[in-house]
């Protein structure tokens, strides 16, 4: 089948499914519920859905722990259901993209649950086991075979008697890697693909792709290396290219389809060895946490303010370092990441920051993702105890700093500032008692406590506000996608050491754009450059009612943004 960039003309709103909408009443979000909600987001100009994982799940890390990857999780509904969604959405104009989970699987899985029984049956080798390094239980004095750290449990083996050996779980207990070494997994994982190419969906997201290939000998990393030990053994491992291009080949490249892939510590050139465009490429753009603050899920956990001077330098160096024959991947918010006012913002100016961020990367070069919520302000939530918490990231991160004797009170601050849990409190569409988010005729309570801050900032208050950051958000998606600047235009950053602006240029032939946005709640100065004449650029969004030039310069206001346009 002729592959297509659609992609690169799409938007993408992000769907984590246990918190947009419940369609039936339990309290849990369903697929009745984004039945329900498709012509809402159809409504924001985006032309497609990322769903969060979809499968059957014991939730340890809320579907990224799956037992059944061919069927629906049936607290979200069933395949039928799914069809149903998939259908309408394309009825709409909107893709659908799944994530692709294939790192591990939960230990719930049947194949897990298989493998762990002996060494020698049909899925003994689906996973990775070892010897241990002194033989025997831990409780008899066996110790793993290296000396590697979980990303959110502990070590990274747990012991498992039957076999009288250990198994590698980079993330937690309950999520068991699988050995892409063995033909017979990635054999799976193509399978798994054309079981959803067979329903029409998109593409997938790919989870920590990166990870898959371990190093053969699995050897020691160096002890000084808390929470990141054997990371270098498994990050961009020595056949993760082999494999990438094998599920390309035997599945993806007989599909008009888009892969994403998660890609922790990752550099621009890097990626390139990745998606670079032409006969070996392997995935369409990949998901970097560079712009986020972060370089890995723990270093979430590192206290470090906001810096608008880093987060310009990330940006500029995949515009940049992409720019010719490769295609970036756009977010602020996801459901691994705190919401982005109360982080990069303000949530004093929560409005008006709100727009400025959206400004900040809705006009790059890629395909952005708006996660749910983003696009009326959502906010943090606040949790009291850790207890409260529903994360399995944040219980562990929790348990390990306590560890390190560090006072509760220092480390809920940490917890407040770090957990996942903020992106995933339910989704605020009313001011009514539940927010509108249980559906149905049940009056169940939602599965996590909803954001106190509800009773404002809802869908329907935003949807009466013309001047609300839902507003804005559907101007400036609607604008992006008429602006062929912004598909194909060079970039150029202004201000590079600037602490409270951001200024960049997307520039044509035809075509030339100019985004200035304000990172402060105070008075800015911006002057343009003399090739930028903003009395002759059209105004085509702005944050304030009034945009008063003085000459060629002016003074933004808290958190403001202005985007020119000017067509040779």
């Amino acid at each position: 089948m002729l592959q297509t960039s659609w992609y690169k003309d799409a938007v993408f709103y992000q769907i984590w499914p246990r918190s947009f909408c419940d369609g039936n009443g339990d309290g849990i979000g369903d697929l009745w519920g984004v039945l329900e909600r498709l012509d809402y987001i159809a409504s924001l100009g985006v032309t497609g859905i990322w769903f969060s994982p979809l499968y059957p799940s014991p939730q340890a890390d809320f579907g990224y722990d799956i037992t059944n990857y061919y069927d629906i999780n049936p607290e979200y509904g069933t395949l039928d259901l799914f069809r149903q969604v998939l259908n309408g959405a394309h009825e709409r104009g909107l893709r659908v993209i799944m994530d692709l989970v294939v790192n591990h699987t939960s230990d719930e899985c049947a194949w897990f649950q298989e493998s762990r029984l002996s060494r020698d049956n049909t899925y003994a080798d689906w996973y990775i086991w070892r010897d241990g390094k002194t033989p025997g239980a831990p409780e008899a004095g066996g110790t793993p075979p290296n000396n590697w750290d979980s990303l959110f449990e502990g070590g990274a083996w747990e012991y498992e008697p039957a076999r009288d050996q250990w198994y590698l779980h980079i993330f937690a207990k309950k999520q068991p890697d699988l050995n892409m070494d063995n033909p017979q997994v990635r054999s799976e994982v193509k399978k798994i693909m054309r079981f959803f190419f067979f329903f029409c969906v998109d593409g997938f997201r790919e989870d920590v792709i990166t990870y898959i290939s371990k190093t053969p000998e699995l050897p020691d990393d160096s002890p000084l290396k808390p929470a990141a030990r054997g990371m270098r053994y498994y990050d961009h491992g020595p056949r993760v290219h082999e494999y990438l291009r094998e599920f390309r080949n035997g599945a993806l490249s007989h599909y008009d389809c888009m892969t994403v892939g998660e890609a922790p510590m990752i550099t621009p050139q890097k990626a390139l060895e990745y998606c670079a465009e032409g006969p070996n490429q392997e995935l369409n753009m990949v998901f970097t946490f560079e712009h986020m603050g972060a370089d890995c899920f723990f270093t979430e956990w590192i206290p470090r303010p906001f810096d608008l001077r880093i987060y310009k330098q990330a940006l500029s160096r995949w515009q940049t370092g992409l720019a010719k024959g490769a295609w970036n991947s756009l977010y602020l918010e996801n459901h691994d990441h705190p919401r982005i006012i109360s982080r990069y913002g303000s949530e004093e100016y929560r409005v008006e920051s709100g727009k400025s961020l959206a400004a900040s990367y809705l006009f790059l070069r890629g395909t952005p993702f708006v996660y749910q919520g983003q696009e009326i302000g959502m906010t943090n939530t606040r949790l009291e105890s850790v207890e409260e918490s529903a994360d399995v990231s944040t219980l562990n991160q929790y348990r390990r700093y306590r560890y390190l004797h560090i006072p509760k009170g220092t480390l809920m601050r940490l917890v407040n500032r770090a957990t996942r849990d903020h992106a995933r409190t339910p989704m605020q569409w009313n001011a009514n008692q539940g927010a509108g988010f249980v559906g149905g005729s049940g009056n169940a309570e939602p599965w996590f406590p909803i954001n106190p801050n509800y009773t404002s900032i809802n869908v329907e208050a935003a949807e009466a506000d013309p001047d609300s950051l839902l507003a804005f958000y559907r101007k400036a998606i609607a604008l992006r996608r008429k602006l062929d600047v912004v598909r194909n235009g060079n970039y150029r950053e202004f201000k590079h050491h600037s602490s409270v602006l951001y200024a960049y240029a997307r520039e044509s032939e035809r075509q030339r754009l100019l985004v200035v946005c304000s990172f402060a709640g105070k008075l800015a100065y911006y002057s343009a450059s003399d090739d930028y004449d903003l009395r002759k650029g059209e105004l085509v969004l702005a944050n304030y009612a009034d945009a008063p030039l003085q000459g060629n310069a002016f003074f933004l206001r808290p958190y403001e943004c202005r985007v020119y346009l000017w067509k040779d």
